[in-house]
């Protein structure tokens, strides 16, 4: 009898200890990528056909508190053409005072702003010999990945804000501060969303300051997006305009145009442009194929600042990317 009332008690005692633990919901998922890019560039070292891969594994767990609190850790491993590394990594603490973000993660530039290159599903931009011009309209990423707390407004009607800060170390070091914002409307059936987002990082002479503004309009299978950013540090003063707009076809594919130029005012003449079409086909559930094809023309400066001299560049690159998604 003894045995049996410890055996059951123990039993009772690892039962309210499980029901005392939260069980956390578990998401596994992965993307990869494999590309074929062929170029045609006046630049003998750019000329050419290259293999590329990249591809990521994403291990999200999400807790609900007694109190309502949504507890979140992500973890997100990536692997590409030269290194294998954790890409991200953050604690999430959500309810109705919003959500705040723990740890290594873009700016909240990266949640609001809104970018002609959002429509393309490949981002295919021809690299060029210089370091100090905008491919993009994005805004400047500046901190990366690093350590960093954002906060994230509850949402009111269409409109959310965040805001984000990098604590990069002791005094005289590069903090970065960031806000975005980003309005959600509906006209008539026609979804129109603005978005914006500024960030600075301090430094001890001149600091770098990144800006971008965008608007998305999506009409049935019809979107755009026309979108601008600036980049400016202590020796780059740079603006970048874009426009995309993609069409749903009945069979499944996406057809997507779009075209972009980037100036620095402080290197005298130099300047990039880029237009491309791209067309996404899901060949099966999981299975993208995607092809792009790019004209782009790079000026070198006539008057190059400390950002050293370039050498001008222009062609095409066709690119072929596989994408799975698990």
């Amino acid at each position: 009898m003894r045995k049996l009332l410890l055996n059951s008690t123990a039993i009772a005692t690892v039962a309210a200890l499980t029901a005392s633990v939260a069980v956390a919901d578990v998401s596994i998922s992965a993307a990869t990528e494999w590309s074929y890019s062929s170029r045609s560039s006046n630049v003998t070292a750019n000329d050419g056909t290259t293999f590329g891969t990249d591809g990521e594994i994403k291990f999200s767990f999400t807790n609900k508190t007694d109190s309502g609190l949504t507890i979140g850790y992500v973890v997100e491993l990536e692997s590409d053409d030269t290194n294998s590394a954790i890409n991200e990594s953050s604690l999430s603490i959500a309810g109705g005072f919003g959500k705040v973000v723990l740890g290594g993660n873009d700016h909240v530039g990266d949640n609001y702003g809104v970018a002609s290159t959002d429509l393309p599903s490949e981002e295919s931009s021809p690299t060029v010999a210089s370091a100090s011009i905008g491919t993009n309209t994005d805004i400047s990423g500046m901190d990366g990945d690093a350590n960093k707390i954002a906060y994230h407004l509850p949402a009111m009607g269409g409109l959310t804000v965040g805001a984000s800060f990098t604590d990069s170390g002791e005094v005289g070091s590069t903090d970065t501060t960031a806000y975005g914002f980003k309005y959600k409307m509906d006209a008539n059936g026609t979804a129109v969303t603005i978005g914006g987002a500024t960030a600075t990082t301090e430094a001890t002479t001149t600091d770098t300051d990144a800006q971008n503004l965008g608007v998305k309009i999506v009409s049935g299978n019809l979107s755009f997006i026309a979108s601008q950013s600036h980049l400016e540090t202590v020796d780059d003063d740079i603006e970048s305009t874009g426009a995309a707009i993609s069409y749903k076809m009945a069979n499944g594919m996406v057809l997507v145009a779009h075209t972009m130029k980037s100036e620095d005012d402080m290197e005298v003449g130099e300047e990039y442009t880029k237009s491309g079409v791209e067309l996404q086909y899901v060949v099966a559930a999981g299975l993208t194929a995607v092809i792009n094809v790019d004209d782009y023309e790079y000026t070198a400066a006539t008057t190059p600042n400390a950002s050293g001299t370039a050498t001008n560049d222009s062609g095409t690159q066709s690119k072929l990317t596989l994408k799975a998604s698990f």
